[in-house]
């Protein structure tokens, strides 16, 4: 799993994973509901890793990004393919239900 440093990694990380989904965690420090999600994101980070890039996005100093993918409410999960955005989940979910979200993508 990635911390964003730039707006241009972001470009990167999403048009060069090749065929592997990049799940993309909109997120900010701030935000209760983003803390509840970050242990949940980062455990499929590890369960998926095979599979799946996974980058976390601060909403708060990536406005541009977030604006770019019309990102409004946080936590957003966000899954890209090929750079192009595939699905998205707005809010908290359970291990299981961000499972099932990230296997519709596989």
């Amino acid at each position: 799993m990635q911390q964003l440093s730039s707006n241009e990694q972001f470009e990167k990380l999403i048009n060069n994973a090749g065929n592997k989904p990049v799940l993309v965690d909109f997120h900010t420090e701030w935000c209760g509901p983003c803390k509840m999600l970050s242990p949940v994101v980062e455990a499929i980070a590890e369960q998926y890793a095979n599979k799946l890039e996974v980058v976390k996005v601060d909403a708060d100093k990536f406005q541009e990004i977030t604006a770019k993918y019309g990102v409004r409410g946080i936590p957003t999960l966000m899954v890209f393919k090929q750079g192009t955005p595939a699905s998205t989940k707005v809010g908290v979910g359970t291990i299981s239900q961000i499972e099932a979200f990230v296997e519709e993508q596989l």
